[in-house]
């Protein structure tokens, strides 16, 4: 059932919660500032009885999703709770209305959160993981005790169509 859950396509939305509800004891969570950076999720669990603290994605990674995940990080490191990554992502939010919102502090917070993270680290590979989305949500570079990969992941320094829109653009 729950390798179901995930769509083939990466471009296919779908709620990520459902997909955290499957991994977690009793499909228990407490949603952290849920109303704040909605496609970032943050949320408390058990899994196996063990507390741990969830950080997922439903799409890019918008300044205010950023700003929460990298909080709810420090505050997991402070209580001294491991961190599990449900990586689905096709990057950071791009663009002229994402930069005075505040992307590039935000996401640069973000990733400097991870990198300095001092709990256990597991990450999941559930959909898209392309450029510094990969970073921000502990990818490879990281070193996370674990890495799981559903069958349908996708990870690269960019999508398909990113790229070809990139070369003509470089072409031109």
């Amino acid at each position: 059932e729950i390798l179901g859950l995930t769509p083939a396509d990466y471009k296919t939305p779908y709620d990520v919660r459902e997909n955290i509800a499957r991994i977690v004891d009793g499909s228990d969570i407490l949603g952290f500032k849920d109303g704040y950076g909605a496609a970032t999720v943050c949320a408390h669990a058990e899994i196996a009885g063990h507390a741990v603290g969830i950080i997922s994605n439903n799409g890019p990674i918008d300044a205010d999703g950023a700003a929460k995940a990298a909080q709810f990080i420090q505050l997991m490191c402070q209580a001294g709770t491991p961190v599990v990554f449900l990586q689905n992502t096709t990057g950071y939010l791009v663009g002229t209305d994402a930069e005075q919102r505040g992307i590039v502090k935000h996401g640069s917070k973000m990733i400097q959160a991870v990198t300095n993270m001092t709990v256990p680290k597991i990450t999941m590979h559930i959909g898209a993981s392309f450029g510094a989305g990969n970073y921000g949500m502990c990818g490879r570079a990281f070193d996370p005790a674990f890495i799981f990969a559903w069958p349908n992941n996708r990870v690269a320094v960019m999508g398909g169509e990113q790229a070809a829109k990139t070369m003509r653009i470089v072409g031109e």
